[in-house]
């Protein structure tokens, strides 16, 4: 093995990432060394290359990034005692937590505070290699390709979105066609909801919904009143459950506007900066609302692996499929908006 691989680097405090030479890093004795296969694109890289306020914030440098990714395990700690080959093809959860936080020790390990993520203040997965604690370690099913796998993690945000309330038989609003609004909406059809309504203004990721979710009423506010939509669909009171996954107060304000009495609202999106929430209208609906975090470990991870083998289909919201060397192109459709994920192949370069 060289002792240099290729990754991508936060390498200053400015926009943008940089490939470079690193050293390849070294296992703890608890941890695992994973070659990279695949990585995707997430919204928070694209957070760090714009060197936003919460970059600023948050992100040290220099930091190889990405956190979205599938791989082959090349060597285990010694201390590791799970079950864990070389060989075994694999991805991982992102958060690294403290096993002895109040949170983890009552079992509640995607709530520790001093959670610290993989590429964002721990080094990351755009590179040839990566180190991830054994505990993190998520073994693939050989059914799962390794692109499928380096989508997990967004996958299993859609999936704790939807895992907040019962769905079956329920009329679901979804808002926010990014890629894991439309995942969600896959989720919430697979749950067996009634109705599904995705709501958006870009209508490219619209026409994505219906390849990934087909049967999802798409709706580009816009151009259409989501209550006519409802009369459509013979909503006569409102929507039992909304999933809120861009962020925007115009959303948040739709979700609880047309949700029903005593109906749920699970939060995903984080808005940019603070905003003004009329409480009234939700107390007088006796709304119950959930924000949610990451993703539960590891049940969130069990029911997408699960999803995915009961037929549930991502493979249409991949798009772009580049070399690692090509991530500057990955970058700016991910920022044009005309993209699904963007999975970046760190098997070979375009040369």
């Amino acid at each position: 093995m060289a002792n240099t691989m290729k990754a991508l680097a936060k390498t200053g405090p400015v926009e943008g990432l940089e490939l470079i030479d690193a050293p390849i890093p070294t296992p703890g004795p608890e941890d695992v060394l994973i070659r990279v296969k695949r990585t995707a694109v997430c919204g928070t890289d694209i957070h760090i290359w714009n060197w936003d306020e919460w970059s600023q914030k948050n992100v040290p440098t220099p930091m190889i990034t990405g956190h979205e990714f599938a791989g082959e395990i090349v060597a285990v700690g010694a201390e590791v005692d799970r079950p864990l080959k070389i060989g075994a093809r694999v991805s991982a959860e992102g958060h690294v937590i403290d096993l002895n936080s109040e949170a983890a020790r009552a079992g509640h390990f995607h709530l520790d505070p001093h959670t610290r993520g993989i590429g964002v203040n721990r080094q990351g997965a755009f590179a040839e290699y990566v180190v991830a604690p054994a505990f993190n370690v998520i073994e693939l099913p050989d059914d799962v390709p390794y692109e499928i796998g380096s989508i997990l993690d967004p996958f299993g945000n859609a999936v704790h979105t939807a895992q907040q309330f019962d769905l079956l038989g329920e009329d679901v609003l979804v808002t926010g066609a990014g890629p894991i609004g439309v995942m969600a909406a896959a989720v919430a059809r697979h749950a067996g909801a009634r109705t599904v309504v995705l709501t958006d203004i870009n209508d490219y990721r619209l026409e994505l919904a219906q390849k990934v979710a087909p049967g999802v009423r798409t709706v580009n506010t816009t151009r259409e009143d989501l209550r006519d939509v409802m009369k459509e669909l013979g909503l006569k009171v409102g929507f039992d459950v909304a999933l809120e996954m861009s962020g925007s107060p115009i959303a948040f304000k739709q979700c609880v506007d047309t949700l029903i009495m005593g109906g749920g609202l699970a939060l995903l999106g984080i808005p940019s900066k603070p905003t003004e929430t009329d409480w009234g209208a939700i107390i007088l609906k006796a709304l119950t609302i959930k924000g949610v975090y990451g993703r539960e470990m590891f049940t969130t991870w069990r029911k997408m692996l699960g999803l995915l083998n009961a037929g549930l289909d991502l493979k249409p919201l991949i798009t772009h499929r580049l070399a690692y060397d090509q991530f500057e192109t990955g970058f700016e459709a991910m920022k044009s908006g005309r993209s699904g994920k963007v999975v970046l192949d760190w098997e070979k370069g375009s040369a």
